[in-house]
């Protein structure tokens, strides 16, 4: 079966993440079982992506942008900022190539982005030690500042 990524995809999946509540919709071209995981994500300016990290060794993590532009952050251990990176469809870059380990979280700079992210499966919900505990969680009190905070580091 052959899937394409095009802008009637992207249209669906922007309008799909405008309507749901946390702000981005993906769709899988994987089935669960398989070892490598491919999806498409719609992404919008209010959705929150809690800085996290994948510790499993087989975990790394590949995101491009094909439409838009979104904000990447590096942290430390402990939070601080290592770095800050726009990636923009057509941009200097278009995406990043995470290791297992590294902190991590996204902000969406422009509505309607898409990404395409790539990881190995199974899918495994985030464990213990994979969520900063340092940045608050999706619906936490706290969420909407540090958000913003997150936001502004692309000013």
């Amino acid at each position: 079966m052959a899937r394409f990524l095009d802008q009637t995809l992207f249209a669906e999946l922007a309008e799909k993440a405008a309507a749901s509540p946390r702000g981005r919709q993906n769709v899988n071209f994987h089935e669960m079982q398989e070892p490598c995981h491919r999806m498409a994500v719609g992404l919008q300016p209010s959705t929150y992506v809690q800085p996290h990290r994948h510790l499993s060794a087989d975990k790394a993590e590949t995101l491009l942008v094909l439409k838009g532009r979104l904000g990447i952050l590096i942290f430390s251990e402990t939070g601080e900022v290592l770095s800050t990176r726009v990636l923009q469809a057509g941009g200097e870059c278009q995406g990043v190539d995470l290791s297992p380990g590294v902190f991590h979280g996204l902000v969406v700079l422009e509505p309607d982005s898409i990404m395409f992210e790539c990881k190995a499966g199974p899918y495994r919900a985030v464990g213990e030690g994979e969520l900063a505990d340092w940045a608050p969680r999706e619906g936490e009190a706290g969420m909407a500042e540090y958000h913003r905070w997150m936001l502004a580091q692309f000013d």
